[in-house]
């Protein structure tokens, strides 16, 4: 791996500042937008979200949901995402080599890892003197949140880890119809609004849950927001090889001895169900629980059943 050269603040679509209710820390180095929900002296739930994924990618509406069941809930920007530092790299990732060394076994270059990320996740709660939370991750955001129970576990009141995997590449391969649009290159120019949305919709149409359909015209008043609140497709690049580079992780789920809750969508056509099973197989004490129907997003359907799972997990791993 190669470090970090240097790094920049964002630099958001037509330089949309961090909106209301949003601030900012610096944390490992970096600085990182956060927004806080409901009563700060209520138990946290801090959710992580995926790749290439604003902290607005959790819904609102679940937000609230967390929050109406007596929980603070804080959401965050990603390094290389929304609001928080953007990275600086001298090189200009090649994804598809990169894959190519990781099955091979071979080293891949990369800016950071799934630990730098993992560590400025940790670095918010030291700036936010927060000594303990429940960590709910999905897709990237569950990789993420797992090596923070394997590296923190005095940090995790409990994992919830949604929609993700262990790295071990043979059951970490999608369908070739959505990982074609993962890695196909975003419209130019960039800040045409209605290309971008297009682009996204595209992909949202890929990996959606089939037995839990969306309101398209909210799905995309949503991918509107996104655009217009930052765009950086390289950081969606930065960040997939992170989690190539970071490789198999199945040793480090063993050490996990938080609570974890695993759950997967058995139509993920991104991650396939298989990596939600053996992401729950290798940490000991997990449950697993597979959504039919679900594939890789959040539909309300979706939300709703996350919420009762989400709450009945964390009431139990919360201390009296």
């Amino acid at each position: 791996m190669v470090g970090c050269r240097s790094i920049e603040r964002a630099v958001p679509l037509k330089g949309s500042p961090p909106t209301a209710g949003e601030a900012m820390v610096h944390a490992n180095g970096i600085d990182l937008c956060y927004q806080s929900l409901g009563d700060a002296q209520a138990p946290l739930i801090l959710l992580v979200m995926g790749l290439g994924m604003q902290l607005i990618a959790w819904p609102d509406a679940f937000c609230a949901g967390l929050v109406g069941h007596g929980f603070r809930v804080i959401r965050f920007d990603n390094r290389d995402a929304g609001h928080s530092t953007h990275i600086t790299w001298g090189q200009r990732p090649r994804i598809p080599l990169a894959i190519a060394r990781s099955v091979l076994g071979l080293p891949v270059r990369s800016p950071y890892l799934i630990s730098d990320m993992a560590a400025d996740t940790i670095g918010l709660l030291d700036a936010l003197q927060i000594v303990r939370a429940h960590v709910v991750g999905a897709s990237m955001g569950g990789m993420i949140a797992q090596c923070m129970a394997a590296r923190h576990p005095q940090r995790l009141l409990s994992l919830t880890s949604i929609m993700s995997g262990s790295g071990y590449w043979r059951n970490s391969c999608g369908k070739p119809d959505a990982l074609r649009q993962l890695l196909r290159r975003p419209p130019e120019p960039p800040d045409d609004l209605q290309s971008q949305v297009e682009y996204r919709l595209r992909v949202a149409s890929v990996i959606a849950s089939p037995g839990f359909p969306h309101d398209q015209g909210e799905l995309r008043r949503q991918l509107e927001r996104t655009v217009r609140r930052a765009h950086y497709p390289r950081g969606q690049l930065q960040q997939l090889l992170a989690i190539v580079a970071s490789g198999d992780r199945r040793c480090e789920l063993a050490k996990i001895c938080t609570p974890t809750l695993v759950i997967h969508g058995a139509d993920d056509p991104l991650l396939p169900v298989a990596a939600g099973r053996e992401t729950a197989r290798h940490i000991p004490g997990a449950r697993l629980q597979i959504i039919q129907g679900m594939g890789h997003d959040l539909p309300p359907g979706v939300q709703a059943l996350l919420i009762e799972a989400i709450i009945r997990h964390c009431r139990v791993a919360t201390p009296a």
